[in-house]
Protein backbone atom coordinates (compact mmCIF):
# COMPACT_ATOMS: atom_id res chain seq x y z
CA UNK A 1 0.00 0.00 0.00
CA UNK A 2 1.63 3.26 -1.07
CA UNK A 3 0.83 6.66 0.41
CA UNK A 4 -1.72 7.51 -2.26
CA UNK A 5 -3.58 4.21 -1.87
CA UNK A 6 -3.66 4.63 1.91
CA UNK A 7 -4.95 8.16 1.52
CA UNK A 8 -7.79 6.94 -0.69
CA UNK A 9 -8.62 4.01 1.61
CA UNK A 10 -8.78 6.31 4.66
CA UNK A 11 -11.04 8.79 2.83
CA UNK A 12 -13.60 6.01 2.40
CA UNK A 13 -13.82 5.95 6.20
CA UNK A 14 -14.07 9.72 6.56
CA UNK A 15 -10.41 10.28 7.49
CA UNK A 16 -8.64 12.93 5.46
CA UNK A 17 -4.90 13.48 5.93
CA UNK A 18 -3.46 16.96 5.48
CA UNK A 19 -0.01 17.63 4.05
CA UNK A 20 1.62 17.99 7.48
CA UNK A 21 0.26 14.61 8.59
CA UNK A 22 1.49 12.96 5.38
CA UNK A 23 4.93 14.48 5.99
CA UNK A 24 4.94 13.22 9.58
CA UNK A 25 4.04 9.67 8.52
CA UNK A 26 6.74 9.73 5.86
CA UNK A 27 9.31 10.89 8.44
CA UNK A 28 8.02 8.26 10.89
CA UNK A 29 8.81 5.63 8.27
CA UNK A 30 12.33 7.00 7.67
CA UNK A 31 13.18 7.20 11.40
CA UNK A 32 11.75 3.72 12.04
CA UNK A 33 13.87 2.13 9.30
CA UNK A 34 16.98 4.05 10.35
CA UNK A 35 16.70 2.99 14.00
CA UNK A 36 15.73 -0.54 13.02
CA UNK A 37 19.22 -1.06 11.61
CA UNK A 38 20.58 -0.64 15.15
CA UNK A 39 17.84 -2.29 17.20
CA UNK A 40 15.06 -4.74 16.47
CA UNK A 41 11.88 -2.64 16.37
CA UNK A 42 9.98 -4.33 13.55
CA UNK A 43 10.35 -7.17 11.07
CA UNK A 44 8.39 -5.09 8.56
CA UNK A 45 10.61 -2.50 6.88
CA UNK A 46 9.57 -2.38 3.22
CA UNK A 47 7.83 0.95 2.63
CA UNK A 48 4.49 -0.26 1.26
CA UNK A 49 4.30 -2.94 3.96
CA UNK A 50 4.90 -0.39 6.74
CA UNK A 51 2.16 1.84 5.33
CA UNK A 52 -0.29 -1.08 5.20
CA UNK A 53 0.59 -3.21 8.22
CA UNK A 54 1.66 -0.48 10.63
CA UNK A 55 0.17 2.89 9.64
CA UNK A 56 -3.12 1.87 8.00
CA UNK A 57 -3.64 -1.04 10.39
CA UNK A 58 -3.19 1.30 13.38
CA UNK A 59 -5.69 3.79 11.96
CA UNK A 60 -8.41 1.15 11.50
CA UNK A 61 -9.07 1.68 15.24
CA UNK A 62 -10.69 4.98 14.22
CA UNK A 63 -13.14 3.43 11.75
CA UNK A 64 -15.68 2.64 14.51
CA UNK A 65 -14.53 4.86 17.38
CA UNK A 66 -14.37 8.65 17.58
CA UNK A 67 -10.79 9.72 18.31
CA UNK A 68 -11.36 13.25 17.07
CA UNK A 69 -11.70 14.74 20.58
CA UNK A 70 -9.48 15.32 23.62
CA UNK A 71 -9.10 11.82 25.05
CA UNK A 72 -6.47 10.39 27.41
CA UNK A 73 -5.22 7.28 25.64
CA UNK A 74 -2.83 4.68 27.05
CA UNK A 75 -1.16 2.20 24.71
CA UNK A 76 0.13 -0.94 26.42
CA UNK A 77 3.13 -2.60 24.75
CA UNK A 78 3.22 -0.25 21.77
CA UNK A 79 6.64 -1.40 20.59
CA UNK A 80 7.60 1.08 17.87
CA UNK A 81 4.52 3.22 18.62
CA UNK A 82 1.67 1.26 17.09
CA UNK A 83 -1.24 1.93 17.10
CA UNK A 84 -1.19 5.09 19.23
CA UNK A 85 1.34 7.30 17.42
CA UNK A 86 -0.27 7.09 13.96
CA UNK A 87 -3.56 7.85 15.75
CA UNK A 88 -1.92 10.82 17.50
CA UNK A 89 -0.59 12.16 14.18
CA UNK A 90 -4.03 11.98 12.56
CA UNK A 91 -5.98 13.04 15.67
CA UNK A 92 -3.72 15.62 17.36
CA UNK A 93 -6.20 16.34 20.21
CA UNK A 94 -5.34 12.98 21.77
CA UNK A 95 -3.15 12.87 24.87
CA UNK A 96 -1.12 9.68 24.43
CA UNK A 97 0.76 7.65 27.03
CA UNK A 98 2.78 4.59 26.03
CA UNK A 99 4.06 2.00 28.49
CA UNK A 100 6.60 -0.59 27.34
CA UNK A 101 8.84 -2.98 29.23
CA UNK A 102 11.86 -2.49 26.94
CA UNK A 103 13.84 0.67 27.59
CA UNK A 104 15.41 0.72 24.11
CA UNK A 105 11.93 1.14 22.62
CA UNK A 106 11.26 4.07 24.96
CA UNK A 107 14.54 5.65 23.80
CA UNK A 108 13.38 5.28 20.19
CA UNK A 109 9.92 6.72 20.96
CA UNK A 110 11.39 9.79 22.65
CA UNK A 111 13.67 10.41 19.66
CA UNK A 112 10.76 9.86 17.26
CA UNK A 113 8.44 12.24 19.12
CA UNK A 114 11.13 14.93 19.06
CA UNK A 115 11.74 14.40 15.35
CA UNK A 116 8.00 14.59 14.56
CA UNK A 117 7.49 17.51 17.00
CA UNK A 118 4.72 15.66 18.81
CA UNK A 119 3.30 17.24 21.96
CA UNK A 120 0.90 15.62 24.41
CA UNK A 121 2.82 12.33 24.46
CA UNK A 122 4.51 10.53 27.38
CA UNK A 123 6.55 7.32 27.37
CA UNK A 124 7.13 5.06 30.37
CA UNK A 125 9.58 2.21 30.78
CA UNK A 126 7.60 -0.09 33.07
CA UNK A 127 5.88 -3.44 33.36
CA UNK A 128 2.19 -3.03 32.55
CA UNK A 129 1.27 -4.89 35.75
CA UNK A 130 3.17 -2.39 37.91
CA UNK A 131 2.12 0.64 35.86
CA UNK A 132 -1.58 -0.14 36.34
CA UNK A 133 -1.15 -0.27 40.12
CA UNK A 134 0.31 3.24 40.27
CA UNK A 135 -2.35 5.68 41.59
CA UNK A 136 -1.48 8.37 39.03
CA UNK A 137 -2.32 5.96 36.19
CA UNK A 138 -4.87 3.52 37.60
CA UNK A 139 -8.37 4.15 36.16
CA UNK A 140 -7.20 7.50 34.74
CA UNK A 141 -7.62 6.92 31.00
CA UNK A 142 -10.56 7.32 28.63
CA UNK A 143 -9.13 4.65 26.34
CA UNK A 144 -6.64 1.80 26.74
CA UNK A 145 -5.56 0.35 23.42
CA UNK A 146 -3.25 -2.49 22.48
CA UNK A 147 -2.31 -4.21 19.23
CA UNK A 148 -0.94 -7.74 18.95
CA UNK A 149 0.47 -7.93 22.49
CA UNK A 150 -1.12 -10.87 24.34
CA UNK A 151 -4.16 -13.12 24.37
CA UNK A 152 -7.42 -11.58 25.59
CA UNK A 153 -7.46 -12.97 29.17
CA UNK A 154 -3.94 -11.60 29.75
CA UNK A 155 -4.40 -8.35 27.84
CA UNK A 156 -7.62 -7.53 29.68
CA UNK A 157 -5.83 -7.78 33.02
CA UNK A 158 -3.08 -5.44 31.79
CA UNK A 159 -5.36 -2.84 30.18
CA UNK A 160 -8.75 -2.65 31.88
CA UNK A 161 -7.40 -1.48 35.29
CA UNK A 162 -6.10 1.65 33.51
CA UNK A 163 -9.52 2.62 32.12
CA UNK A 164 -11.81 4.96 34.03
CA UNK A 165 -15.49 4.12 34.53
CA UNK A 166 -17.35 4.73 31.28
CA UNK A 167 -14.12 4.46 29.29
CA UNK A 168 -13.19 1.89 26.65
CA UNK A 169 -10.57 -0.82 26.22
CA UNK A 170 -9.83 -1.48 22.54
CA UNK A 171 -8.07 -4.73 21.65
CA UNK A 172 -6.75 -4.95 18.09
CA UNK A 173 -6.46 -8.58 17.03
CA UNK A 174 -5.56 -10.68 14.01
CA UNK A 175 -7.36 -13.93 13.19
CA UNK A 176 -8.53 -16.26 15.95
CA UNK A 177 -10.18 -13.45 17.91
CA UNK A 178 -13.48 -15.32 18.37
CA UNK A 179 -11.74 -18.06 20.33
CA UNK A 180 -9.82 -15.45 22.34
CA UNK A 181 -13.01 -13.61 23.21
CA UNK A 182 -14.55 -16.80 24.53
CA UNK A 183 -11.48 -17.32 26.73
CA UNK A 184 -11.45 -13.66 27.76
CA UNK A 185 -15.06 -13.25 28.92
CA UNK A 186 -14.37 -14.19 32.53
CA UNK A 187 -11.50 -11.67 32.78
CA UNK A 188 -13.59 -8.92 31.15
CA UNK A 189 -16.43 -9.43 33.62
CA UNK A 190 -14.23 -9.88 36.70
CA UNK A 191 -12.22 -6.73 35.97
CA UNK A 192 -15.26 -4.48 35.51
CA UNK A 193 -15.86 -4.59 31.78
CA UNK A 194 -18.53 -5.57 29.29
CA UNK A 195 -17.84 -6.39 25.65
CA UNK A 196 -19.77 -3.82 23.66
CA UNK A 197 -18.74 -4.41 20.05
CA UNK A 198 -16.58 -6.46 17.72
CA UNK A 199 -15.61 -5.54 14.17
CA UNK A 200 -14.07 -8.08 11.83
CA UNK A 201 -12.63 -7.06 8.46
CA UNK A 202 -9.80 -7.76 6.05
CA UNK A 203 -6.93 -5.37 5.41
CA UNK A 204 -6.62 -4.28 1.77
CA UNK A 205 -4.19 -6.01 -0.60
CA UNK A 206 -4.48 -9.38 1.18
CA UNK A 207 -3.00 -7.87 4.33
CA UNK A 208 -4.80 -10.38 6.54
CA UNK A 209 -7.89 -10.55 8.73
CA UNK A 210 -8.40 -8.23 11.68
CA UNK A 211 -10.82 -8.03 14.59
CA UNK A 212 -11.23 -5.03 16.87
CA UNK A 213 -12.88 -5.71 20.24
CA UNK A 214 -14.42 -2.89 22.27
CA UNK A 215 -14.84 -3.42 26.02
CA UNK A 216 -16.78 -0.82 28.01
CA UNK A 217 -15.67 -0.19 31.60
CA UNK A 218 -18.83 -0.40 33.69
CA UNK A 219 -17.45 -0.75 37.23
CA UNK A 220 -14.16 -0.35 39.09
CA UNK A 221 -11.50 -3.03 38.85
CA UNK A 222 -10.85 -4.93 42.10
CA UNK A 223 -7.64 -3.65 43.73
CA UNK A 224 -5.80 -6.96 43.50
CA UNK A 225 -5.67 -6.70 39.68
CA UNK A 226 -3.43 -6.66 37.82
CA UNK A 227 -1.49 -9.23 39.80
CA UNK A 228 2.29 -9.04 40.14
CA UNK A 229 4.51 -8.97 37.05
CA UNK A 230 4.45 -12.19 35.06
CA UNK A 231 1.46 -13.73 36.86
CA UNK A 232 -1.23 -12.79 34.31
CA UNK A 233 0.78 -14.60 31.63
CA UNK A 234 1.52 -17.67 33.73
CA UNK A 235 -1.92 -17.93 35.34
CA UNK A 236 -4.46 -16.19 33.08
CA UNK A 237 -8.00 -15.59 34.34
CA UNK A 238 -9.98 -18.33 32.58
Amino acid sequence: MNEQTMDQALRQHGIQLNDDQKTQLNRYYEVLVDWNERMNLTAITERDAVYLKHFYDSLTAAFHFDFNRPLRVVDVGAGAGFPSLPLKIVFPKLDVTIVDSLNKRITFLNALAEELRLTGVAFYHDRAEQFAQRPEHREQYDVAISRAVARMPVLTELCLPLVKNGGTFIAMKASGAAEEMKDGQKAVSLLGGKTSREETFALPEDGGDRTIIHVKKIKRTPKKYPRKAGTPNKQPIL
